[in-house]
């Protein structure tokens, strides 16, 4: 597969009163074309702020894209201006963001706000961008799509709502979509819609899909490959089938162990991780799951651990799956 977007060491950091926050601290992935590849983990792990360092949309001040080098079809997207990455935004990638009840703009139309990128990016005159912006909306499932273009976000629930976001990203054709938790505010009846509709899209353009979530249905169900994030960094990287059959971090396992289950007996026990996320001012000095896990080991504490390559295509950063040890893999086979 052609490789389409390279994010090597990225670092990004925000200037609070109370200190430098690591919110993301050598991140490294990539994304095949026409491939669906998902970024999970827990609220806060900085899923979201490497899909924003992707695009440039770290506000400054307070944050700052620190060090790194985002690769996309050939070019640094850290290094373009301003004005060369409003050209890629919206027509080569775009974004799904997870609000769409803040997202859409509460006094233009959904009409202007579809056409506006169709006639910036692929230079429409009105009449067409408009034609297609029909198209767009009956493609994503909107009913009686030509005359709802005059009507404003406050007219849409809010699952029409998202389905104008799905819309607005995939207007231009581009090469990539990155959907931030695209089904948080949206009822769970609609959420298995969306997520179908956003995959059966981007298939059929071949564009590259990057799923940010903390479901791990969601990533079982669309995700061809994943990445387990945790206070900024990588744990594991691998396909699905392989991480959820497999998992090589005790963060993931913990993940996939606090899942409830339909099969389970009633009143069985939750599986919670014991802990707290780690102060990302003051991380720890090795591993940052260290404080959390109960398979830790002294030399997890005094430096970071590299991804390495256990399985073909199967990475971690557990020096007890390194040494070829997997004890949680008991806890989950009780499941």
């Amino acid at each position: 597969m052609t490789k389409l977007l390279e994010v090597k060491n990225l670092v990004t950091h925000f200037v609070t009163q109370d200190g430098i926050v690591q919110a993301v601290n050598g991140v490294s992935f990539e994304v095949n074309q026409g491939e669906i590849v998902a970024l999970v983990g827990e609220s806060g792990c900085g899923k979201t702020v490497s899909s924003l360092s992707v695009l440039q949309l770290i506000p400054q001040p307070p944050g700052k894209i620190v060090d790194g080098k985002v690769i996309f079809a050939g070019m640094d997207l850290l290094k373009k201006s301003k004005e060369e990455m409003q050209k890629i935004r919206g027509s080569r990638i775009s974004m799904i963001f997870q609000e769409p009840m803040t997202s859409l703009n509460p006094v233009l139309t959904i009409g202007r706000q579809l056409t506006e990128g169709l006639q910036f990016h692929l230079k429409l005159d009105k009449k067409e961008a408009t034609r297609q912006a029909v198209e767009l909306l009956k493609s994503v499932g909107i009913p009686h799509a030509e005359g709802r273009l005059n009507d404003y976000p406050h007219h849409f629930s809010g699952g029409m709502r998202q389905r104008v976001m799905i819309a607005m990203a995939l207007a231009c054709e581009p090469q990539l979509v990155i959907a931030d938790e695209p089904t948080t505010a949206v009822d769970v009846t609609i959420q298995a819609q969306l997520l179908d509709l956003i995959r059966n899209l981007t298939l059929r353009l071949n564009t590259a899909l990057i799923i940010i979530t903390h479901n791990l249905g969601v990533v079982a169900r669309y995700a061809q490959r994943v990445y387990v994030m945790y206070a900024g960094q990588i744990m594991e990287q691998g396909t699905a089938i392989d991480v959820y059959h497999n998992p090589l971090h005790p963060y993931t396992a913990g993940l996939l162990g606090s899942v409830p289950r339909l099969d389970e007996p009633r009143r069985t026990r939750l599986q919670p991780i014991d802990g707290q996320p780690p102060d990302l001012i003051a991380p720890p000095q090795g591993c940052p799951f260290a404080p959390r896990c109960v398979y830790v080991k002294p030399e997890c504490k005094l430096k970071r651990l590299p991804l390495v390559e256990i399985n073909p295509g199967h990475f971690t950063a557990c020096l007890v799956a390194q040494e070829g040890a997997l004890p949680w893999k008991k806890i989950l086979s009780l499941k």
